[in-house]
């Protein structure tokens, strides 16, 4: 027998597929929606089908766009094209740009690699982000896969697949602290993370 009625199981059950949102806060946040007005629970709903409606893959750095085609970094001329930032997921673009220092583009690569959950260079944007590298016009490489092992060994394996390439590969200097999520850095530590940067031998 479920603990509320069937609406409201319903929908806590869709708040706990949210990643870090567990049985109790799943709870908290179908109780609060019950207080929404008609209006507010039309804007929520449409505010969630719209993320999946208008939010666009950009198709040179993979990261997301309010419109189709290059998103507004990629296509922008104020941006240093020779420069790349490697991230594992588009959200760290969001929270590299808090860098105001950093004017260059990025590449999104989906994740990072991880043999035990099956994820390969085959499930991330690798081999895009060599073709990039291999088009021209590149002079650098920064990695910024989270100091995390996983991110450690993406960032290796990248870095060996771009050896001979022409380009200065580096990674980001750990003022970020080992293990964390870049996303959870502050706009100074990840200043300084990017001044400290150190590079991979080519």
């Amino acid at each position: 027998m479920a603990s509320y009625i069937a609406p409201i199981e319903r929908l806590i059950e869709e708040f706990r597929k949210i990643p870090g949102v567990g049985a109790r806060t799943a709870a908290r946040y179908a109780f609060a929606c019950l207080n929404l007005t008609d209006d507010e629970a039309v804007r929520f709903a449409d505010a969630i089908i719209g993320i999946k409606r208008d939010v666009y893959k950009c198709p040179v750095c993979f990261g997301l766009s309010a419109r189709e085609g290059e998103c507004e970094i990629c296509s922008s001329e104020k941006r240093d094209r020779g420069t790349v930032v490697v991230v594992e997921d588009a959200k760290d673009v969001m929270t590299m740009e808090r860098v105001r220092g950093y004017k260059g583009v990025y590449h999104v690569l989906g994740g990072a690699l991880s043999p035990l959950d099956n994820i390969t260079a085959d499930d991330l944007t690798v081999k895009e982000l060599v073709a990039r590298v291999e088009a021209g016009g590149i002079n650098e490489v920064i990695i910024a896969t989270n100091p995390t092992p996983k991110g450690d060994t993406t960032a290796a394996y990248i870095a060996r697949l771009l050896e001979g390439k022409g380009v200065k590969v580096s990674r980001l200097a750990y003022g970020i602290p080992v293990g964390a999520d870049i996303e959870y850095a502050d706009e100074v530590t990840l200043l300084r993370a990017m001044e400290g940067r150190r590079f991979f031998g080519n």
